[in-house]
Formats: C-alpha cells, sequence, structure tokens
C-alpha cells in the first residue's frame, strides 16, 4: 500500500472516530458567553464561524451584557473610582494540541509531528466601558516557544439614525487587516479554522492574505447602516514587534511607506424567514513598502478583493459557503534594482471556496478546492529543496477536506486532509530536486480547548 492511501485511510479513521463519539451537553463557554449568560452556539455556528447574532455582537463593540450581568458602574454617574468593572473576569484560554503526518516528510526531520500544544492562547476579551469592548489575544506557539501578541480588535462603537434607519458606527484598532471584519470569508477569519504549522505550504499569497498579520497598527472608522450595508476604512503603520523601536526596516521585507490604507464594502441580506443569508464585498489594500529598510527604492502593491457568503438553514442543520477571490498587482522595483527579482511588475490572483454543512452545532462536514497563479520569476520564486520552484512559478492548487466534532460546545476535534494537485510551479518534480506536489500531502488532527 503506498504512502498516498495511507494517508487517506488515516484520514477516514480519524473521521469515523470523531463522528461516532458520544455526544453530552454543556454549557461552560469563553468570556463572551460569561458576559453575556448566552451559550456559545448563540454567536457560532461552530467556533469561531459567527452566527447572524455573532456578527451583529461584534459590530457593536463586544459589549452586549446579559440581565444577569452587575457592573459596578453607572453610566454618567460613575463611581468612586470612575472605573468600569464587570462581575466575570474577561479571559478565557485556548489550547491545541495537534498531531501532522505528511505523505512524505521533508528530508531530515521526523513523521508524525506532534505538537503538545500547538498553540496556547489567552484572551482577554469583553467589554472594557460603555460603547468600548475588545477581543485581545496573546498566544504562545511550540515552533517559537514564546508568548507574542496575537490577532488583537479593540473598539469603540454607538448608534445613530439616518434617513430614518439605524446607522452602527464606530472606531476601530487593531493588528492584522481583515481581523476586524464580520465574516468567515475574508482572510483573517477564514476556513479553516485550524492548520497546521509544521508543513510546507505554497511559497507565494497576496500581502493582504496575512502577510502583515501581527506585524502592523492601524486604526479605521466603520459603520453599518439599516442591517444591510457595511463599509470599513482603515490605515496602518508597520510596528515589527521583536525588533527595534522606532523600526529600522532591517530584515523586513515589508516595511510601509507612510500609511498603508485598508478597505472594506459589503451587503447583507435574508430572506426566506431568515432561512437564506447573503453576503456580497469587496475588501482591499494599497501598500508602499521599503524593504529591509525606512527609505530608498520602494515596492508597491495593490490588492484588490471580491468575497461572498451564502448560509441555509435546513431547521437545526445550517450549511454555509464561502468564497474569495484576491487580485493582487505588484510593481517590485527596489527588489528588482537588489536582484531579488527579474522583472518589475508582477501579478497574483488567489480564489478560494468551501462548504460547510453542519449537523446542528455537534457535527461538520467541509470541503473546497483552492488555487493560486500568477507571473513566473525564478529569482522571486528561485528553486529550493522542498520549499522552492524549479520553474519560477507561484503557481500551486489543491483541495481540503475537514470534519469536526464538539463534545461540548467549547471542546473540537477535528480532522483534515489536505491535497495538492499542483506546489510551486507543477505536479512533478516542483523544487528541482524530485519531490512532487502529492507528497505533500497532509492528515491533521486537532483538539482544541475555549474555556
Amino acid at each position: 500500500m503506498n504512502r498516498n492511501k495511507t494517508l487517506l485511510l488515516a484520514a477516514a479513521s480519524a473521521l469515523l472516530g470523531l463522528l461516532t463519539g458520544a455526544p453530552s451537553r454543556a454549557w461552560a463557554v469563553p468570556s463572551f458567553a460569561r458576559q453575556t449568560g448566552l451559550p456559545c452556539s448563540r454567536c457560532h455556528i461552530t467556533f469561531p464561524e459567527l452566527t447572524e447574532f455573532g456578527r451583529e455582537f461584534k459590530l457593536n463593540g463586544y459589549t452586549l451584557s446579559g440581565p444577569d450581568t452587575k457592573k459596578i458602574y453607572t453610566p454618567g454617574k460613575g463611581n468612586a473610582s470612575g472605573v468600569w468593572i464587570n462581575a466575570n473576569l474577561p479571559i478565557s484560554v485556548m489550547f491545541q494540541i495537534a498531531d501532522t503526518l505528511m505523505n512524505k516528510t521533508a528530508p531530515g526531520t521526523q513523521s508524525g509531528n506532534v505538537e503538545f500544544p500547538q498553540q496556547l492562547s489567552l484572551f482577554m476579551a469583553g467589554e472594557i466601558a460603555t460603547h468600548l469592548g475588545t477581543f485581545m489575544q496573546a498566544t504562545y506557539t511550540a515552533a517559537s516557544d514564546r508568548l507574542s501578541l496575537d490577532n488583537t480588535d479593540i473598539r469603540y462603537t454607538n448608534f445613530a439614525t439616518w434617513a430614518g434607519k439605524q446607522l452602527v458606527y464606530g472606531v476601530d484598532m487593531n493588528n492584522n487587516p481583515t481581523v476586524e471584519d464580520l465574516w468567515n470569508d475574508t482572510p483573517a477569519w477564514g476556513w479553516p479554522w485550524a492548520s497546521p504549522d509544521s508543513t510546507p505550504t505554497p511559497m507565494a499569497a497576496p500581502l493582504v492574505d496575512g502577510g502583515l498579520a501581527q506585524d502592523v497598527g492601524g486604526v479605521g472608522a466603520y459603520a453599518m447602516w439599516n442591517h444591510h450595508w457595511y463599509g470599513d476604512f482603515a490605515l496602518y503603520r508597520s510596528m515589527h514587534l521583536g525588533g527595534p523601536q522606532p523600526p529600522t526596516g532591517a530584515n523586513y521585507g515589508i516595511n510601509i511607506a507612510g500609511a498603508a490604507p485598508y478597505w472594506r464594502g459589503a451587503y447583507q441580506t435574508s430572506w426566506g424567514g431568515g432561512k437564506n443569508y447573503l453576503e456580497a464585498g469587496t475588501f482591499g489594500m494599497w501598500v508602499n513598502s521599503f524593504p529591509n529598510a525606512v527609505a530608498g527604492a520602494e515596492d508597491h502593491y495593490t490588492d484588490n478583493a471580491a468575497d461572498l457568503q451564502y448560509d441555509r438553514h435546513f431547521g437545526a442543520n445550517e450549511l454555509t459557503t464561502h468564497v474569495s477571490f484576491i487580485d493582487e498587482r505588484s510593481q517590485l522595483n527596489a527588489a528588482y534594482a537588489a536582484n531579488l527579482a527579474a522583472q518589475a511588475a508582477h501579478s497574483l490572483k488567489t480564489v478560494s471556496a468551501n462548504g460547510i454543512f453542519h449537523f446542528g452545532n455537534r457535527y461538520s462536514l467541509g470541503a473546497g478546492p483552492f488555487a493560486t497563479w500568477g507571473t513566473s520569476d525564478p529569482l522571486l520564486y528561485a528553486a529550493a529543496p522542498v520549499s522552492g520552484s524549479a520553474n519560477g512559478s507561484p503557481n500551486s492548487s489543491g483541495y481540503l477536506l475537514q470534519a469536526g466534532f464538539w463534545p461540548a460546545q467549547n471542546v473540537e476535534l477535528s480532522a483534515a486532509y489536505q491535497g495538492y494537485l499542483k506546489f510551486n510551479g507543477a505536479g512533478a518534480n516542483y523544487d528541482g530536486a524530485g519531490r512532487s506536489a502529492s507528497q505533500n500531502n497532509t492528515v491533521y488532527l486537532n483538539v482544541w480547548l475555549m474555556f
């Protein structure tokens, strides 16, 4: 039996184990649930995919409180200390354990990589004051063996009436473009919800697709009108945590010149008594960068994207679908001058789509394809064993299958199989050292605890 068939059998066995586990009801949920007095399933179909109520909770600044929540504060009057204090400490913990098995491990590495933990996160998440709330994450990873600031979103929100309709508006500060978004078809909160960090990944991705995560700080304004029309505009600067302050730009390929604007627009609607939900939108970013410096020649990136989310309720069950397309145009003047790129002008496109069927809030099955393609460049996408491209092409494509089981609302057991049809430009001998794309196929098992 070949290795690929072994991987498929391992995935099938894992899925069977997940789907035959004995379910039990539980209501031990993280800090947002403690604040509101609501179960996790009120805001999440299954964590972290948001329901309509969950999107409203985030839009309104994480400030909704349950009727039994007591605070030592009276709006407009204050108290002796002037401090707004929650009855429950707004602290949560996330712990992930992972086992990753590749079709063929990279040379010199062990097979069956176990991480305990793969990730450990602490959250300060909840209401800070009237109209002010936060989702703040600090994460320890096995790969880095250190704790660092992760996705963080702090927002002030308020209400008004415009043209006779409700207007929700606010100011948002965050460290990852798209982390402030309300939908699960943009990069920060896109599917898969958990993935391996110990396997080769395609070498090319648009900048807005995680390329600036936790390396920038931004502030922006957002608004939702009439529960349908949403807009967001923010400006970002490089901050390079872990490097010298103020930043010198050294050893950072992206060092933002001035400020980088990010934009977002979306329309949402529902029909059929709430059985059908649709969101269609666009987002993008414009970045001028001094690579490894704070002055000199610049690289320019313009990312434009379109996204779509459609949800369909079938009684207690639900189908969610997500589509994202990103088109990046870049002019790499600095890289070309430094002989790091064979030409200055490049284009890069990515598309991903998935459908996830939720059996209540206990089981889920998901599947979807993905693809990346763009301008070939033998210097920018250089040959290297496992991670490189022999023909200088960024083209990659494949599919993902995933199953999840929630024995409790804050515990997930998941299994995934990721298969590649093309990796860094080819299906066979893509790296020039004899490795094929399918040898990067992966079975990934994950235990996800939230409390």
